[in-house]
């Protein structure tokens, strides 16, 4: 290399990481959770006119879960896990999952942003419900998808119950 090529050599920028918040996960970022570690693989945003909210789908070593975040009056997040529930349907005011009893809490319809693993739902519209249990300590949602009702099961969890760790820029 001579004088002059490296007296104008270019300096590589490198891509500085920015900072994580639940609502800003990306596809690639580790998630420490529940003494696990999960790779974030899937993330759909959801958009009600302006309202937006996020899951992130989670790929760990035993399992597969899905994260959501929503900034309401406060940051609530829960972790879901999908079930098998026939009598979903028709999204119905009550349902009754191991012998426990919800109660439609919600619903509505939102556009979805795909990215990773959930980049092929980009476009499409779903119907949506949110049902809970007296104690609202445990959570079903609902999602229509075409023709077919997904169904997942939660719960609450604080924003210190988990580490995210950025794995791109």
């Amino acid at each position: 290399m001579g004088f002059f090529s490296k007296l104008f050599k270019k300096e590589e920028k490198k891509p500085e990481v920015r900072k994580r918040n639940l609502l800003s996960i990306e596809i690639g970022d580790i998630i420490e959770y529940d003494l696990a570690d999960y790779e974030v693989v899937g993330k759909i945003t959801y958009r009600q006119n302006r309202y937006e909210w996020y899951s992130y789908q989670l790929l760990g070593e035993a399992k597969t879960i899905w994260l959501s975040a929503e900034m309401d009056d406060a940051l609530e997040i829960g972790i879901y896990e999908a079930i098998q529930l026939p009598e979903a349907n028709n999204f119905p005011d009550k349902l009754v999952y191991q012998d426990k009893r919800f109660s439609l809490d919600e619903k509505g319809e939102a556009n979805i942003i795909g990215e990773g693993r959930s980049d092929s739902l980009t476009g499409q519209r779903i119907r949506y419900a949110e049902y809970c249990d007296d104690e609202e300590e445990t959570f079903i949602s609902l999602e229509a998808w075409n023709s077919d009702v997904e169904a997942s099961i939660g719960y609450s969890i604080e924003e210190y119950e988990i580490k995210i760790i950025a794995g791109s820029h």
